[in-house]
């Protein structure tokens, strides 16, 4: 199968691997956002279903999953947001549960974020991000083929960079809730960011954005990603900010209190 669009094709196929009479082996002829996959491997496998790969062939064996205490992790993606509102304010966070022995792939947004100039600290047990002092972050060429559901947190983010951000091989990004290529660059254009967008690239130069009526085509990413960059940008409004509700209906609040709690302290 060709799971280049999205690793959820396949992980659907293990999923069920095992509830079929013989099990089944799946040959992979292109592979997106693994990281994903990897996660659904080592999930079964705590539930009793040890998979194996013969180069790009998955061999799932056909037998009952068992019973078993398992953590769930605080979801990476969203916490992706959290993570550049630290950056790009030069304020810090710290997202417990979610550490260096989390088997979620967009983690790594962090390590971008460092690569930007924040100073990212990762343990066993969670992850902190504090952005420079004066806000200032560098510009970065990355490839999020595994990440690509942060691609438009960076995004959001990339016009306070003090150089281009090119983000690369996130062509799957054009099959999501909508396009989110074409949205990032829509509302990029609509602030008075600069922007240039390929079949599977974008890249973004340094502006500083003005108030504008965000579209966010109904996908909850663009709602959340455009809120990061409203606080710097005051007057900045969304379009739809209730389809956040599709993973995390409290953000709107939550990144007020995230907000307050800063100014509270004393660091904004």
């Amino acid at each position: 199968m060709d799971a280049g669009l999205s690793s959820q094709f396949l992980t659907a196929l293990l999923l069920l691997g095992p509830l079929t009479a013989e099990g089944l082996a799946i040959t992979v002829t292109d592979l997106v956002s693994a990281p994903y996959v990897e996660i659904t491997t080592a999930m079964m496998e705590r539930f009793g279903i040890g998979i194996e790969r013969d180069g790009d062939t998955y061999v799932v064996p056909s037998g009952p999953y068992t019973a078993a205490d398992h953590l769930i992790e605080p979801d990476a993606s969203t916490a992706s947001y959290f993570l550049a509102a630290a950056a790009l304010t030069g304020r810090s966070i710290t997202i417990p549960g979610l550490g260096s022995h989390s088997l979620q792939g967009d983690l790594r947004f962090a390590d971008v974020l460092a690569q930007m100039g924040a100073d990212v600290t990762i343990t066993p047990e969670s992850v902190t991000v504090t952005g420079p002092a004066d806000a200032g972050l560098h510009g970065v060429t990355v490839n999020m083929r595994d990440i690509s559901d942060t691609m438009p947190t960076l995004a959001a983010i990339a016009p306070f960079a003090s150089g281009p951000v090119r983000i690369e091989d996130v062509y799957n990004t054009r099959v999501k809730e909508c396009d989110r290529l074409e949205a990032c660059a829509e509302n990029l254009r609509a602030i008075g960011v600069p922007v240039q967008v390929g079949r599977d690239w974008i890249e973004i130069h340094p502006a500083q954005p003005h108030p504008a009526h965000i579209a966010c085509r109904g996908d909850h990413r663009i709602a959340m990603a455009f809120s990061i960059t409203g606080l710097r940008t005051p007057g900045i409004t969304l379009d739809d900010p209730g389809c956040v509700k599709k993973t995390f209906p409290g953000f709107h609040s939550a990144l007020a209190e995230l907000q307050a709690a800063w100014l509270a302290s004393g660091t904004e």
